[in-house]
This record gives C-alpha cells, sequence and structure tokens, in this order.
C-alpha cells in the first residue's frame, strides 16, 4: 500500500514508467493521422485520389493548427490539467471517477456505464490499428503480406498477457523514450527546410481552414485521431501519478507536434504527388530510407506498448465493473504479486478474437481509421459530464464549471459530429460492440435494482430467542458447527426473511454459531476494513466488510482471517461441540450457505423487467457461480434456490363450489 501511496512523488523513474504506461496509445497516433486526414481531403478510394491537387499551404496549416491545438485544449487543458485532479485516492478512470460523485445523482450510472462501454469498444480498435500502421512500413522497402504477420503479432501479445506483463513493462519505459526522441528529431530534421511550418502554431489557421473549408467536418473527424489516447492519462492515474504524468506529457506533446510538423513539411514538398497510402504514408517518408527497417522495429515495438496499456486498462475497468456490479462475475487473475497487475481470461480472448477479425476484414490501416475515433468520443463526452459533476462537489465557481461544460461539450460533440460520417464506413462497428457491452452493464444494473425491490427484510431480534433455542435443541440434526450466510442487509437489525426461512422452515438447520457476513463496497479503491458485532453473544455474530472497488472479494481468506483474530483475542470459542472432539480441543467444521435467486414461473413483471431478468439470468448462467466468484471453498459451501418473489395462497383467489 505504500507503494500505491507514493506513485504521486515525482521521480525520473516515475516520469519513466509514465512514458510506457501512459501515452503509448497517443504517442503511436502520428503513424496514422495525417493519412487518415489527407485521404479524406483528396477523396483516395482504392489508390487513387478523387480530388487530387486540392493540398495547399493553408489546408496544411490549417491541418497542423488543429492538431496543435486539439491536443492543447483536449489533451493538456481538460486531462493534464483538470481531469488529473479527480484522484480517487490515488486512483484515476471513468469508474473510478464515477465512485466519487455516484451519491450526488442516481442518473450518473449512465454515462458512466456509457463511457465505460465506449472505452472497451475502443479496445478492439486501437491493438488492430497500431499494429498494422507499423507493419506497413514495411511495405516501402519488402512485399511481405501484413495481415499474417499483425494477426500474429497480435496472437503472442494476448497469450503472454496470462503470465503477466510485469518484465515487459520494465522494458516499456525505456523504449518509448526513445521513440518520442525519433519522433522529435524526425520532425525536427524536416522543419529546419522550411520554418515557415511553424506558422501553424498559430491557431488562425485552424479556425480558417474550419470556416472555409467544405470538408471541415470531415477533416476534424481525421484530427480527432490525435488525441484518441487521452482517456489513458486519466486511467493510469494509479499506475504512475498526477505529477509524473504531467510532467512527462511536456515531453511527450513537444515530440509529437514537431512530428507532425515535419510530415507537414514533408506534405507540402510532394503537394503535386501525395497520395496517402500504406506506401506513401507522411510518417515512414520523412525517415531516411537507411533507417526505414529500424524504424518499423521501434514502431512496432511502441504500437505493441499502446496495445499492452489499452489491453491492460481493459482488464482494469472491467475488474472494477464486477466489484461495482455492472458486470458478472467472471474469472480475473492475478498473474503477479506486482499491484494493479491483473488479467481477465475472458475479456483477454474477447478482445484477441475483436481485432483479429478487424485486421482480417479491413486488412488496410488506412481502412480501418473510419471505425476509430467515434465510440472515444463518445467515452470523452460521458468523462466531461462526471467531470463537472466532481468539480461541483468540489464547490469550484458555478461560472468556471459552466465555461468548461461549455466548451467541452461544444468541441467533443463537434468532433462527435464530424466521426458520424465515419457510421457507415465502419463506424457502425464500435457502435456495435459499445452497443452489445451496454446491454449487458445495463441489464445486470437494472436485474440488481429489480431484485433488491423483492427482497423482504425482517426484524433479527423477533428470531433471537428461536435461534438460541434451535441452536441448544440436541432433538435436530446438526447441521454445522459454525454455519455462514451471506446477506445484504446493510443495518444489523435486519435480515432477509429468506434467509430465516432457510434456518427455520426449509430445513431447520443447528449450528452452534450463526455468522452473517455483510460485503460492502466502498467508493474508495483500495479500503479493507471490517467490523463485527455479537448480536447474540457466542451464538449470533455479524461480520461487516468494507472493501474498495478494486479488492478482489475473496470472502472465504478474509471471513477465516477475522474469525482466527477473534479466537486469538478470546472473543469466540470455535471448539467443536462434539464430545470426542472437544476433549482435544478440535475446532468445528464450516459450512457456507448461499441462496441462489430464480424467477418462478408465476412472478409478476412487466414486460420490460421480465425481458431484464431473462436476460440477467442468461448472463448469470455463463458468469462465474456465487460460490466461486466470493472466493468460496466448494466443498464447504451449499447453494439453495429460492424464488426471487414468493407466491403466496393470498396471490389466489379461488371460489369454493357447494356439494
Amino acid at each position: 500500500m505504500s507503494n500505491h501511496k507514493n506513485v504521486n512523488a515525482l521521480t525520473a523513474g516515475g516520469i519513466l514508467i509514465s512514458l510506457g504506461i501512459v501515452f503509448g496509445d497517443i504517442g503511436t497516433s502520428p503513424l496514422y493521422t495525417l493519412n487518415a486526414i489527407f485521404t479524406s481531403i483528396l477523396g483516395v478510394k482504392d489508390g487513387v485520389a478523387s480530388h487530387p491537387g486540392t493540398i495547399t499551404n493553408d489546408i496544411v496549416l490549417g491541418v497542423l493548427s488543429c492538431i496543435i491545438w486539439t491536443l492543447t485544449l483536449q489533451t493538456t487543458v481538460k486531462y493534464v490539467i483538470i481531469t488529473l485532479r479527480a484522484d480517487n485516492k490515488g486512483e484515476g478512470g471513468i469508474f473510478s471517477l464515477f465512485s466519487l460523485v455516484r451519491k450526488k445523482a442516481k442518473w450518473l450510472i449512465l454515462p458512466a456505464i456509457v463511457g465505460g462501454c465506449a472505452l472497451l469498444a475502443d479496445g478492439v480498435i486501437t491493438p488492430s490499428i497500431t499494429v498494422t500502421s507499423a507493419i506497413e512500413g514495411l511495405t516501402n522497402k519488402f512485399d511481405i503480406p501484413v495481415v499474417p504477420v499483425v494477426i500474429a503479432i497480435l496472437t503472442v501479445l494476448f497469450i503472454i498477457q496470462q503470465f503477466g506483463t510485469n518484465l515487459v513493462g520494465k522494458l516499456f519505459g525505456p523504449v518509448m523514450f526513445v521513440w518520442f526522441t525519433v519522433l522529435g528529431v524526425a520532425g525536427l530534421l524536416f522543419i529546419v527546410k522550411d520554418f515557415s511550418i511553424l506558422h501553424a502554431l498559430n491557431p488562425y489557421y485552424a479556425v480558417h481552414l474550419l470556416a472555409t473549408n467544405s470538408k471541415a467536418f470531415i477533416i476534424l473527424g481525421g484530427v480527432f485521431l490525435c488525441t484518441t489516447g487521452a482517456e489513458a492519462l486519466y486511467s493510469d492515474l494509479g499506475h504512475c501519478g498526477r505529477n509524473n504524468i504531467r510532467i512527462s506529457w511536456i515531453f511527450v506533446k513537444i515530440t509529437l507536434i514537431l512530428n507532425y510538423l515535419g510530415q507537414g513539411v514533408w506534405i507540402l514538398q510532394n503537394e503535386g504527388t501525395f497520395v496517402p497510402s500504406s506506401k506513401m504514408n507522411p510518417f515512414f517518408q520523412i525517415i531516411s530510407s537507411h533507417f526505414q527497417v529500424p524504424m518499423v522495429i521501434l514502431a512496432t515495438m511502441a504500437a505493441v506498448i499502446a496495445s499492452q496499456a489499452l489491453i491492460s486498462g481493459s482488464f482494469t475497468l472491467i475488474s472494477e465493473a464486477v466489484r461495482l456490479n455492472l458486470w458478472p462475475k467472471i474469472k480475473i487473475v492475478y498473474p503477479s504479486v506486482s499491484k494493479g497487475q491483473l488479467y481477465v481470461p475472458s475479456i483477454n480472448w474477447m478482445l484477441w478474437l475483436g481485432c483479429c477479425s478487424i485486421v482480417f476484414f479491413w486488412e488496410e490501416s488506412s481502412k480501418m481509421d473510419a471505425a476509430y475515433g467515434l465510440s472515444i468520443t463518445i467515452a470523452m463526452l460521458m468523462t466531461t459530464i462526471l467531470v463537472s459533476v466532481y468539480l461541483r462537489s468540489k464547490r469550484f465557481p458555478k461560472y468556471l464549471i459552466a465555461i468548461f461544460i461549455s466548451i467541452y461539450v461544444l468541441i467533443e460533440g463537434t468532433f462527435l459530429f464530424s466521426n458520424l460520417h465515419k457510421f457507415s464506413d465502419g463506424g457502425w462497428l464500435t457502435v456495435l460492440i459499445g452497443s452489445a457491452l451496454f446491454t449487458v452493464m445495463w441489464s445486470w444494473f437494472v436485474a440488481r435494482k429489480i431484485k433488491n425491490r423483492f427482497v423482504k427484510y425482517v426484524e433479527i431480534e423477533d428470531y433471537y430467542q428461536i435461534l438460541s433455542e434451535l441452536s441448544s435443541d440436541e432433538s435436530v440434526p446438526k447441521y454445522s458447527s459454525q454455519l455462514v450466510y451471506l446477506t445484504s442487509a446493510n443495518f444489523k437489525t435486519e435480515i432477509e426473511s429468506k434467509i430465516i426461512y432457510s434456518i427455520i422452515q426449509k430445513e431447520p438447520k443447528r449450528a452452534d454459531v450463526y455468522w452473517l457476513v455483510h460485503v460492502d463496497v466502498m467508493d474508495e479503491p483500495y479500503t479493507l476494513d471490517y467490523k463485527v458485532e455479537f448480536l447474540i453473544p457466542g451464538k449470533l455474530i455479524r461480520i461487516d466488510f468494507k472493501l474498495g472497488f478494486r479488492i478482489e472479494q475473496r470472502v472465504n481468506l478474509l471471513y477465516r482471517k477475522v474469525v482466527e483474530e477473534l479466537v486469538k483475542n478470546g472473543e469466540i470459542d470455535i471448539t467443536s461441540q462434539y464430545t470426542s472432539l472437544n476433549k482435544h480441543k478440535i475446532a468445528g467444521d464450516f459450512r457456507f450457505v448461499l441462496l441462489e435467486k430464480h424467477l418462478s414461473k408465476f412472478t409478476k413483471l412487466s414486460f420490460y423487467e421480465r425481458t431484464i431478468m431473462d436476460y440477467y439470468f442468461i448472463l448469470k448462467r455463463l458468469s462465474l457461480s456465487e460460490e466461486r466468484s466470493f472466493g468460496l471453498d466448494s466443498s464447504y459451501v451449499d447453494v439453495e434456490k429460492v424464488p426471487l418473489i414468493f407466491v403466496t395462497p393470498d396471490d389466489i383467489e379461488l371460489n369454493r363450489l357447494p356439494v
């Protein structure tokens, strides 16, 4: 935990790690951004330009100015300066942000889910386009099959996830430092050939282009590609720390701008013959032919790092969604001792399948551009909404919050509309993926609300006497020495009626001690607290765990740890009450009882609610069982099926006919 608390310390190592973890996505955007923009401007299709000769000095300067000021307003101001303030005990990301503000309004769940789904959809596109763009650089000198090579690299990348990326992660920083240095130097070598390109630093050229060019919206759709990795700045806050990210961004931004300006000089020098394609990508054209192969290797490494960062981010996002009850319980593996290192097999192979399908379907990075950008724009808009609520909770002046919302809804709304033209060309794919993910998250969330609506609680004090008598009633066969139930009751005075029914009526369960275990997911990421209350001394004990949304809910181990501490402190005695075992001081057995709810065919729900619940139970069958999701040993667990809604005789009206 100390390492986590010290992550905000500004150090050379922290800055280097930030280069490797945070900036992979945005750092590889020069590979395809200008290529995509001028493909739209020239109307390139099947390698032929529909509008040749349309490249002018003003257009190049305008495009570059748009890129520079997008990086400034969107990445620097919104994310680096403002959003990084939303620090949830050292953690960032859209679900961390949601945890900070969710008590402010119930509707905030919607932007949180939409944003999370959009980020996951982006995770399918980013590895595909970055690795493909890098490998296409080899086509300048070699005639190689791009698709098989890209598929092979992506497959290896996804296979190694299960072994952890701790060792590989140590190489990320130095590789990305070399990458950004080469970007800056390559761009600078072309800038010195034409210093007039520096006019692009003036926002006038961006405004002039957008005001006078008929393709302004289409151009903006390509410009947005330069800032698609900005969300990673906030998502990786917990890995690198605010100060390290902010300082390293200065270096990253300078090198990116230098590279874009250098590419701009080359485009102006070749405006009459430039036709955007994999073999005439401005990024590789500004590299000397002697260094083409080393540059492709370096670009491929950078692309893999960018993909790795996004894959790891997807794992973290899903694990948080599981803890916040926004995603079905799935298997999560911790492959190394490093903090934050986790592996989610189902998500890993879902991403692999999605990436490979995209590469097979589109084959070229220029065709993948159409599917890129639309989903991440939506994610950024959702972040803007949540950040504005956060700023209000911190009592920032209302006029500043209004300015923030106005500016960024306008900017990101404009980018969203400019990306909508991509929908039919490929943007539909990310929308389709995001929508499918949304149905899962929304159904899981709503189903929980529906279930909670039908959970009936009773006063536990009313059952103190009968539980005490049942525990001592030797005419009832002993079910277990220590009997444990997981309860959703937030207050110690309440208990679900179904638990009482299970203990007393369904099959009377005699035990020496009854335990009630409640897990509360906290808004902070790494909380690990508990409290114990003796409701009936020596007979009925309640344990409340307060766990952060990034803490693995290993209830079995946590419960055992608490029991060990209670025994050590002399607060309880778990020695078996069987005479033959008691005299040898042997501990009694433990048994967990889980109540698994199901929908009765007699249950009355609206069509919408019934559809949600049917979908929920399908997802539940595909997810981990309750005992595995809570980390329980199945040999000590009994699962009892109970109807979600009891249908009582009072609900039925019968007419008795006379004999």
